[in-house]
């Protein structure tokens, strides 16, 4: 396993990761979550992800019986939780958002379900429109100061969102977010690669990418049709469906079949190559990944050795396929 720092600070990363986002409560148990965590820990991965809203709250119930169960030492992994949209249905005001109170009271929440004594990362899932961001960074540092937080980030907020937390530390004398968790894969570039291209030098902003498969669609498994036991299956991801079957969902289709002709020319598969392509961009600290049975994680694993057959003349063959390089914004 490859480990990198998580931006400027000094925490180390597996450059692969395991989160628990659609798996948990939906597709498995206890007992195979662990299953699936241990070959991912065996393989070095010391980073799990978490969040309140995953099966509200039930995604952590099961990691945090699983970590249990496997009786690691608390100092050989790193755990996180997202805040934002609640952990119960039809969350009820306080139950939601980025105000100090929900976000202190899903901190101990998230605590008391991952059976842990603090979160190594803390993620504010969303923007929130309606809390001030002075309120945010200094709940987010109270919690840190506490020792029930080490260090906290964000997830899908925009370069001018999260400077600004930065610029209200720096006034306050706080502690700004240190990660970002973006989407991040072959399809969905310009945030990660352009927007947030400054702030990888003047914050010294981590990442924490997720859905570098494309929601499944860069396994390959779509290629000849929707296999029945697919998240595209599994009730409330209707959504999901709809993309897919989109005009522009058919046209990723029709690139994701050339790209697996590509990935079996030069040895791999479909989906090593496309994690192996997010873990080429060095300003990705760890890709996460998810699977639903322990051999798709150790699929997944396989992913960094196929780094080194991406070469300069393959990455300009995908780049070739794909046909959608972010273009850079002039800085104004």
């Amino acid at each position: 396993m490859e480990y990198r720092r998580l931006g400027k600070s000094g925490l180390k990363v597996s450059a692969l990761s395991f989160g628990a986002w659609v798996t948990f409560s939906n597709q498995m148990g206890v007992d195979k979550a662990l299953e699936c965590m241990q070959v991912a820990y065996d393989a070095g991965v010391n980073f799990f992800d978490n969040a309140e809203i995953y099966a509200h709250g039930e995604a952590e119930i099961i990691m945090g019986q699983a970590l249990k169960k496997a009786g690691w030492r608390r100092d050989s992994y790193l755990v996180s939780s997202k805040v934002m949209w609640g952990a119960v249905p039809n969350p009820r005001p306080t139950q939601q958002g980025l105000s100090r109170k929900h976000v202190v009271e899903a901190c101990h929440q998230a605590m008391e379900r991952l059976q842990v004594d603090y979160l190594d990362m803390y993620f504010c899932h969303r923007p929130d429109p309606e809390v001030p961001t002075e309120e945010v960074v200094w709940a987010m540092t109270n919690l840190i100061q506490q020792g029930k937080v080490l260090y906290w980030g964000t997830s899908e907020w925009s370069a001018q969102q999260i400077m600004e937390a930065h610029l209200v530390a720096r006034e306050h004398h706080l502690l700004p977010p240190v990660m970002e968790q973006p989407q991040y894969n072959m399809f969905h570039r310009q945030r990660v690669e352009v927007e947030y291209g400054r702030l990888y030098h003047t914050v010294g902003l981590g990442t924490t990418i997720w859905s570098p498969l494309a929601s499944g669609l860069l396994t390959g498994k779509y290629n000849e049709g929707t296999p029945g036991n697919s998240r595209l299956t599994l009730p409330g991801y209707e959504w999901l469906r709809e993309i897919f079957e989109s005009a522009e969902g058919q046209r990723r289709l029709a690139k994701t079949r050339e790209l697996t002709r590509l990935a079996g020319e030069i040895g791999t598969t479909m989906a090593r190559m496309a994690i192996a392509w997010c873990l080429k961009n060095p300003n990705v600290s760890t890709v996460i990944t998810g699977a639903s049975r322990p051999e798709q994680v150790a699929e997944n694993m396989q992913a960094l050795s196929a780094v080194p057959l991406l070469t300069d003349d393959v990455m300009a063959q995908i780049e070739t396929i794909l046909d959608n390089k972010p273009e850079e914004i002039p800085f104004q």
